[in-house]
């Protein structure tokens, strides 16, 4: 692996934010800086922590670390689009085709966390 643009979550994550954010400015003017916001948020944390601990890869226990934060903004990304699915009713298709990718993605996460922890050559150099 050259880059942390090599790794599925990485990619799957990347391609849901970008949905994600496109969809979140449909949403009522007052959530746009509310719920739409922690949305927002909470998706381009998936990406950016994969990333960020990609560039930390060199210390174990920092890679972990930051991919234990992607799994923790996976998971509270289902939780927003839960929320604004059940909030706004009339806009539930919108959103509700997110989840199931997301649920999809966090046990992708977890696993390559478990590959990381168990696997990782502790002495690897950039």
């Amino acid at each position: 692996m050259k880059s942390y643009r090599d790794l599925e979550i990485y990619k799957i994550s990347y391609d849901l934010a970008v949905k994600i954010h496109n969809a979140s400015l449909k949403l009522p003017q007052y959530e746009l800086y509310e719920e739409g916001s922690q949305m927002r948020r909470s998706s381009k944390g998936v990406p950016g922590c994969i990333a960020e601990g990609y560039g930390r890869r060199r210390y174990k226990a920092e890679f972990v670390r930051y991919l234990i934060f992607a799994h923790a903004s996976c998971d509270e990304t289902i939780f927003h689009l839960n929320m604004v699915k059940d909030t706004h009713q009339d806009m539930a298709s919108l959103f509700e085709p997110f989840i199931k990718p997301y649920e999809n993605l966090s046990p992708k996460i977890h696993k390559f966390i478990e590959y990381v922890d168990k696997h990782w050559n502790k002495d690897f150099r950039i």
